[in-house]
């Protein structure tokens, strides 16, 4: 394996069932059962792990009524993954499915967009309908990791590594960044919740969370430009996620997939 050529896994935490008129922006007429499953994404090479997203804790969980299933930092050391030697944490977004377990990476520098931090704390948190998605202790403890110097900012299209880009394209939350990786099988793009769901993208109907309908829209058409196919590129929170891929091992079957 080449040094731009990466692994690639998803690692499911968390669980929510919720029904499909709750997932597309207007609502859905089928009305039938669309769960949520909750994920953060490991990159890995031969020398090296970069963590994408870090989901929420038990308590984070409970009050917004979702099913906690393990800690994500249980579902990394199942692949070989030690959170404590994470150097590099990137953050799709801060809303609080995708920037809680603040002390699971001690060691980890953090990647986010300057427009995210800019939404999370300005303005715009002054309404309570946008500030929703977001936990204050998240928001709190990224301005903590700025100040002590645990804080890269990204300001659009940037590269982490050979073989390992970060593209923001807004849409569900003002700085909402994807992640696009080289595997042995081409180019994947990890949406996040650019799409919560493979429907979202292809049907071209928004989740109802969302700063921008307009950079939504343009975001799956970007996604897509990124990926080698659109079979390439990987929603935030579909649970046919893990049904499309196969488990790394026979005991790691429907809560972790490999993806490259």
């Amino acid at each position: 394996m080449g040094n731009d050529v990466w692994q690639l896994f998803a690692v499911k935490y968390a669980h929510h069932h919720r029904m499909s008129s709750e997932n597309f922006l207007g609502g859905d007429s089928h009305e039938v059962p669309m769960p949520l499953d909750y994920f953060v994404w490991a990159v890995v090479s031969a020398d090296r792990a970069i963590v994408v997203d870090t989901g929420f804790d038990e308590f984070s969980g409970s009050r917004r009524g979702r099913n906690f299933l393990r800690s994500p930092g249980e579902g990394l050391k199942a692949i070989g993954v030690d959170p404590a030697k994470v150097e590099d944490v990137l953050i799709s977004h801060m809303h609080y499915d995708h920037s809680g377990n603040h002390g699971l990476f001690p060691a980890a520098r953090y990647h986010l967009q300057d427009r995210e931090m800019s939404y999370c704390t300005g303005r715009l948190m002054g309404h309570a309908a946008l500030r929703h998605p977001f936990d204050e202790e998240d928001v709190v403890a990224m301005v903590q990791k700025l100040f002590r110097g645990r804080l890269v900012f990204h300001d659009g299209d940037d590269q982490i590594a050979p073989g390992l880009s970060l593209h923001r394209v807004g849409g569900h939350s003002m700085g909402l960044q994807m992640v696009r990786v080289r595997t042995r099988r081409g180019w994947v793009v990890l949406a996040s919740d650019a799409s919560h769901f493979y429907a979202n993208m292809e049907q071209g109907r928004p989740f109802p969370v969302v700063y921008s309908v307009a950079e939504t829209l343009e975001g799956y058409r970007r996604a897509y430009e990124l990926a080698d196919s659109r079979d390439h590129v990987i929603p935030g929170h579909d649970p046919q996620v893990l049904e499309r891929y196969p488990s790394p091992a026979p005991e790691l079957k429907g809560w972790v997939a490999r993806l490259d």
